[in-house]
């Protein structure tokens, strides 16, 4: 029973909810569109089954409750709907009339239209006709400027103003070419452009190659150009600071200028300073850079620049290295040198110009390196070229051209320091030229030197040689005239050629930027270089020469003895040149009184020399029979011709110095008494007779003669004899045949023979023996005199025993 209960209540509640359910899809098919119903149909299969019959029942009970809705709406509207029909099918009848009038009314405006249209057509046309030519109009005005800017083009290319064409390019390109890049001229025209501008790229570097070769033949003038104004600007300077120095009471002498020379009272420096006043032009004035510009701008407008530089400075290092190659003769004129000169300053002004008148063309570091490689370069090629220069003007010269290419390229911003270092070195070039300059000179003055004082008859005379030497002697100015000065003509020529020599190496000192105390130095060491190397030769040589003889070595001696003495007014004329005072620390001495001394010494020995030959030229002539049985009664003839010989000759010694005298004429007594103790002696001599020693003892005794009437003032007693000791004491000993004595004394400080040497007298001795054997000199006391001969015999014994004693003793 509550089983059945049970299922009453639940078959209950789920038709409940079953009539919801189809409630609610009724509703959603009612309110949905009939595209969406699809899944709300289908929800009535997916539930319960045969619901869907229950669904149906209900959908049927829903249409039937619609229908009878209907039916009561259209009850109610009925009689409504009668009366609208009716009233419609009476307008019916009105309308059908307005139809007719409307149908007239369309005919009527219809042809009255027709024409209008026509009309309208032929405006419409003309409109778009109008359109057309506007837009044509248009384009045009778009494509005019286009060819314009071509047209311009092709005249800007025609008169080579390539840069500006380059800019028109760039215009067409970026603005007007793309407002009508659909026109196939325009693309014509853009592909032309391309080609145009490599054409202007290969036009400008064809300018570019002439431009360089251009400025290569060009340099040479630029260079001169650029030089002349260096020097006019230094001459300017120059008088500037001589008009200072004048003002101030200086002397006429300026570092860094040269000495103003004045002809016929006018100053050299007026041409100069009138020089100053000329047009000054610079490399733009004989250079046209206008192509450099071009190209470069043209290639930078390309953004091919750095192509360019490349090939520009390459280009300019080989010309460099081109002109800094000299010509093989160019050592020989000065006029090689200023070319050569002038293509190297010529170069480097371009280059400083187109540093400062385009911007990285050139690079400081660029123009640097180039001039360091062209200095090099220039010192190594001065350097040989400079040691082929024998003639000291054109070394003074090539000077002067290094200072101005020093100052005109430093002008430039190049630092030129090397190049006055290397002036140090064609200094001493130029000094070594100037000392074979003035040896030939001094040779010529040797030569032509007569060796004898100075004649001087007036007082002109005289005050024209004290203006060249500077002599003074109170002695010979209180003298009349007609006088002689002692020295010779080549002493005031020697002193004036030192002079002139100062002047030559101080022309080189000049515009060197040095101090007065470094070119005082300068000065002092070239002087004492020509004094010490170049005038000690020549004399030197001029005293070994064999034509000079002992009366012009007299005069040598005292022509260097005067120039010794002058030596102190060369220091003061280097001192008033260069205003530098002689007690300068560290200041030069000049080495003539050392190098006049040498000379002298030189000369004296060669006076000792020459007499000693004189006197072996006298002796060479001696013909003595030595084996004659007695002497002549006088002396020699030879001898007495050599002693007449040194008297006269010492005669000329008057004017030397005492002690060179005194030591000629011992020299020459020393030299004659050794000439003949060897003549005694002479090994090839075998024999000699008594009468041949008193014959000899005749010529010695004339020697001491000579010496005792002292030929040479200021000797002491019988210092000159003193010479002839040995010669007397030996003759004396065979002439008094004192043997006794002399071997009894032998050895004693009191000796009478002190000077016999034991040899001496043995050679003698054997010469006599061997006479006495051969000849009959003792024939006829040969029984009386047993016992002389026995006593030579003995003495020879004694004196062998002598010399044999002194032999094992030493």
């Amino acid at each position: 029973m509550n089983t059945v209960t049970l299922r009453a209540n639940m078959a209950e509640s789920e038709s409940l909810e079953t009539i919801t359910e189809h409630e609610r899809i009724l509703q959603e098919i009612e309110s949905t569109d009939t595209a969406c119903l699809g899944p709300t149909l289908r929800s009535v299969y997916d539930d319960q089954p045969n619901a869907h019959k229950r669904f149906m029942e209900k959908l049927d009970a829903r249409i039937r409750n619609h229908d009878r809705e209907i039916e009561k709406m259209c009850n109610f509207h009925h009689q409504g709907f009668v009366d609208a029909i009716t009233e419609l099918l009476k307008v019916r009848a009105d309308a059908e009339k307005l139809m007719g009038q409307v149908s007239d009314t369309n005919r009527r405006l219809q042809d009255a239209g027709r024409e209008v249209t026509a009309q309208t057509e032929e405006v419409i046309r003309c409109r778009v006709q109008q359109r057309n030519m506007a837009t044509t109009v248009e384009k045009l005005q778009l494509c005019i400027p286009v060819l314009e800017m071509y047209s311009k083009l092709k005249e800007q290319l025609e008169s080579k103003r390539y840069y500006s064409a380059l800019k028109t390019m760039e215009q067409l390109e970026n603005i007007y070419i793309p407002r009508v890049s659909q026109y196939r001229f325009c693309q014509i025209m853009a592909e032309t452009l391309p080609k145009l501008r490599e054409e202007i790229k290969e036009i400008s570097m064809s300018d570019l190659k002439d431009f360089l070769e251009s400025i290569r033949k060009h340099s040479d003038k630029i260079g001169e150009t650029a030089m002349r104004q260096a020097q006019q600007h230094r001459t300017f300077n120059s008088a500037v600071q001589k008009q200072v120095t004048l003002s101030c009471a200086k002397p006429l002498y300026g570092l860094n200028g040269r000495t103003p020379l004045h002809h016929n009272g006018l100053s050299t420096d007026t041409a100069e300073e009138e020089e100053i006043d000329e047009e000054v032009l610079t490399a733009q004035d004989l250079v046209d850079f206008s192509p450099v510009y071009r190209c470069l701008h043209i290639y930078t407008v390309l953004g091919d620049r750095e192509t360019f530089e490349n090939y520009y400075r390459k280009q300019r290092k080989k010309q460099a290295r081109l002109v800094l190659q000299p010509q093989s003769n160019m050592h020989e004129t000065v006029e090689g040198y200023r070319k050569y000169f002038n293509q190297i300053v010529g170069f480097f002004v371009v280059e400083d110009h187109i540093l400062h008148a385009t911007q990285g063309l050139v690079t400081r570091a660029f123009t640097d390196e180039l001039w360091n490689m062209a200095l090099s370069k220039i010192i190594a090629v001065l350097r040989t070229h400079s040691s082929y220069c024998n003639d000291p003007d054109l070394v003074l010269e090539l000077k002067n051209l290094i200072v101005i290419f020093a100052d005109t390229l430093q002008g430039y911003g190049f630092p030129v320091n090397r190049l006055f270092d290397l002036l140090f070195e064609v200094r001493d070039q130029y000094n070594e030229t100037l000392l074979k300059k003035w040896a030939l000179v001094f040779r010529d003055i040797f030569e032509q030197d007569n060796y004898s004082p100075i004649p001087v008859d007036t007082e002109e005379e005289y005050k024209a040689v004290v203006s060249r030497f500077p002599f003074h002697d109170a002695e010979i100015e209180k003298q009349q005239f007609p006088k002689k000065l002692p020295m010779s003509q080549s002493v005031p020529q020697i002193y004036s050629q030192v002079k002139e020599f100062i002047y030559a190496s101080l022309k080189f000192s000049e515009s060197l930027h040095r101090s007065s105390t470094e070119i005082d130095d300068m000065l002092r060491k070239s002087t004492n270089l020509l004094l010490t190397r170049t005038l000690s030769s020549c004399l030197q040589n001029l005293i070994k020469k064999p034509h000079i003889g002992l009366t012009e070595l007299v005069q040598i001696i005292i022509n260097t003895t005067h120039l010794e003495h002058a030596c102190k007014y060369l220091e003061d004329f280097i001192t008033n040149i260069t205003n530098v005072s002689p007690e300068t620390v560290h200041t030069t001495r000049l080495y003539g009184l050392s190098t006049f001394k040498d000379a002298r010494h030189a000369a004296e020995g060669e006076i000792y020399t020459k007499l000693n030959q004189k006197i072996d030229e006298f002796i060479q002539l001696a013909d003595y029979e030595w084996g004659m049985a007695e002497s002549d009664g006088r002396a020699s003839g030879y001898l007495m011709d050599l002693i007449n010989f040194l008297r006269s000759t010492f005669q000329v010694f008057t004017h030397l110095p005492g002690k060179v005298a005194q030591t000629a004429c011992m020299s020459a007594c020393k030299h004659l008494a050794t000439s003949l103790m060897q003549m005694l002696l002479d090994t090839e001599l075998k024999q000699i007779s008594m009468g041949a020693i008193q014959q000899f003892n005749l010529d010695v005794i004339q020697c001491e003669l000579f010496a005792s009437s002292e030929p040479v003032p200021g000797f002491q007693g019988d210092t000159l004899q003193l010479a002839f000791i040995d010669l007397r004491q030996l003759l004396d000993l065979f002439m008094v045949w004192d043997w006794s004595t002399y071997l009894a004394d032998y050895g004693q400080p009191t000796s009478k023979y002190l000077r016999v040497n034991p040899s001496t007298a043995l050679a003698l001795l054997e010469k006599m023996k061997d006479t006495s054997k051969k000849n009959n000199i003792f024939s006829q006391f040969r029984k009386n005199d047993r016992d002389r001969q026995k006593l030579i015999e003995t003495v020879v014994k004694q004196l062998r025993s002598l010399v044999n004693g002194m032999s094992q003793h030493s």
